[in-house]
């Protein structure tokens, strides 16, 4: 890392999210940047999140009283103070010593709720004691054994949901990441799976909507569904009873051109027909793009790389200093569309872009 960590006075002379991308570059190793900005194939999925984004136009409001704008959203019967929440993401301590307790942190002062990754860095049940509001990320693997243990874990730290990824049966094609070959991490590991890696190990490429069954019978947790883009297999999960779902393209790192996940929200939507509550990651920078979101029939938001940024930036501060910066853009968005609630945002406040 050939720059030290900015400063408070640095970090607050940053006024948006991407600002935070060149600046982790200049302090991350290259192979750290090179796996947080990782894609599949051409990357198609990363233009396409921001380009979905684009699509969409604000229809601003006047003569509403907006005295007061409350962020506060409802995410599974707990109320937070903001709709913008952290998604999960591998080894948070290549981009920060702190890792994933900065992350915590973070999150617990703006009121905002951490979903920890499976390859997260640092023990959950570290995480779980800075961390107010947390889920668990989930990858099944094909030793239903160690998923168990994984699960366990996550309800014995008091996790409120457990969120399966299930849009990862295979490995996206990353050729970027498939020229790192096997980098070396240093004395940054993973704390959940066994270390030695058991030979054979991988994500169960048999998984069916059957086999949730099994993994409602060993935990009370409930579980959330990452990486839903098609509007039937919405459907399914609300017959299912599925109390939430993430719409997300993996943030482009999956399936190489397809939709992003804002294109795939409004169907979605239609289809869950209120049946499950609906969450958006992937591709969200500002506050604009969190009102897009909102307005569009998500209840909350995930940011993914922009965490490592900020990590990689300044640590717990510049994490604080991100949750800020989005609030404060989202609400001046909202107070000059004449919304008051983050809760109760009028779908008509976005329209097509003119052609």
């Amino acid at each position: 890392m050939p720059a030290t960590h900015l400063t408070p006075d640095e970090i607050a002379r940053i006024w948006s999210t991407e600002e935070f991308e060149p600046l982790a570059r200049e302090r991350l190793r290259a192979e750290t940047y090179r796996f947080v900005a990782g894609w599949a194939g051409t990357g198609g999925g990363v233009r396409s999140n921001r380009e979905a984004f684009e699509r969409w136009v604000f229809r601003p409001r006047i003569l509403h009283d907006v005295s007061s704008v409350d962020l506060g959203v409802t995410v599974l019967g707990q109320r937070l103070r903001t709709p913008v929440l952290l998604a999960a993401s591998a080894l948070h301590r290549l981009s920060h010593p702190d890792g994933e307790l900065a992350t915590g942190r973070a999150a617990t002062a703006a009121g905002s709720l951490m979903m920890l990754s499976t390859s997260t860095s640092t023990p959950p049940e570290e995480v779980a004691k800075v961390a107010d509001q947390r889920w668990m990320q989930l990858y099944w693997m094909n030793d239903r054994g160690i998923t168990r243990d994984i699960v366990a874990r996550a309800e014995a730290a008091g996790f409120g949901a457990i969120a399966l990824t299930v849009d990862a049966p295979y490995m996206g094609w990353r050729e970027d990441e498939k020229r790192l070959g096997d980098w070396d991490t240093g004395d940054v590991k993973q704390h959940v799976f066994p270390d030695p890696w058991p030979e054979g190990l991988a994500i169960d490429r048999s998984l069916t909507w059957r086999s949730l069954d099994w993994l409602r019978g060993i935990t009370s947790t409930p579980s959330v569904l990452k990486g839903v883009m098609a509007p039937e297999d919405a459907a399914i999960a609300v017959t299912e009873g599925i109390p939430g779902i993430v719409v997300s393209n993996h943030g482009g790192r999956q399936v190489d051109g397809t939709a992003g996940s804002l294109d795939a929200l409004p169907p979605i939507v239609d289809a869950a027909a209120g049946g499950t509550e609906i969450y958006l990651d992937s591709g969200v920078r500002r506050g604009t793009d969190v009102l897009k979101a909102l307005a569009l029939g998500a209840r909350a938001v995930f940011l993914g790389r922009p965490v490592h940024w900020a990590l990689a930036t300044g640590g717990q501060p510049a994490l604080a200093r991100m949750f800020e910066l989005i609030n404060g853009e989202l609400t001046s968005v909202m107070g000059l569309c004449g919304q008051t609630r983050a809760d109760a945002i009028d779908p008509a406040v976005v329209m097509p872009r003119p052609r």
